[in-house]
């Protein structure tokens, strides 16, 4: 089997799930494009918890963690298998303290980009939990302990946005960003682009527009445990560079 690429993709709007626009078509295309995994694996920003936590369920359920969105959004299910096998692995591979944990589910992180890519719901998907009290190393190191997964045909998924900041979305800026926005988005590229990792996880060197970019690290921890999971012997492909409400950035990475 070949080696399974490694995703980072902007999730933006959970109502891209339902919407046909040029970021659910791009998630579209690039699921044309991808082999199909055995199994994949999501880091999502909205599974923020205390420690790191691991799903092993057999059937994993869709869950809601948005409100005030048309009725339509909450009917979409992404009702995948999950994988206890491969968690049970995934929780022996990360040396850091891990719990099971199946008090949450497939979330809109993750569900709202995969109704485009893996339509077909025949994937099995389980999600590891953004651990709030880890360091930027910490969540890289992970990353790095789940890329041998790369080579047993898993696809290591995780979902966020780069610069995400909801309290100062401009709602005049349909498809603009602010300047600080692009600056940092710009950043993260160069360093993507030239494997400059180390430089990705001091981004809080970058002052202002860091704190402007990332106010809170939910959004922009899982590109942490994507990168981990990279080498440099991937091609790198972008898509979705853009900017959103000022203050969302869609950016998104292919490493195959």
């Amino acid at each position: 089997m070949s080696k399974m690429p490694v995703l980072f993709v902007g999730h933006g709007s959970p109502m891209n799930a339902i919407e046909d626009n040029e970021y659910s078509r791009t998630w579209k295309e690039i699921g044309k494009m991808l082999p199909k995994p055995k199994a994949i694996i999501a880091i999502s920003a909205h599974w923020f918890t205390r420690g790191t936590k691991i799903m092993n369920e057999q059937n994993p359920i869709t869950i809601y963690d948005m409100y005030g969105f048309p009725q339509e959004l909450y009917q979409v299910k992404y009702d995948t298998p999950g994988s206890p096998e491969l968690a049970n692995l995934v929780s022996k591979l990360i040396s850091k303290e891990t719990k099971f944990d199946n008090s949450w589910g497939i979330d809109h992180g993750t569900w709202s980009v995969l109704v485009h890519m893996f339509p077909n719901r025949d994937v099995p998907v389980f999600q590891i939990s953004v651990d709030a009290f880890a360091s930027p190393e910490q969540h890289y190191n992970i990353g790095q302990e789940l890329a041998v997964l790369r080579e047993q045909g898993v696809l290591i998924f995780a979902t966020g946005n780069i610069v995400h900041n909801l309290r100062l979305v401009d709602w005049h800026q349909k498809n603009k960003g602010f300047d600080w926005a692009y600056e940092f988005d710009d950043f993260i590229y160069k360093n993507i682009i030239c494997y400059h990792h180390q430089e990705i996880l001091k981004y809080n060197d970058q002052g202002a527009i860091a704190r402007l970019s990332v106010p809170t690290p939910d959004h922009f921890s899982p590109l942490l445990y994507a990168l981990g999971a990279t080498s440099k012997l991937d091609k790198i492909k972008v898509f979705n560079k853009s900017c959103e409400l000022g203050s969302l950035t869609m950016t998104s990475y292919l490493w195959e």
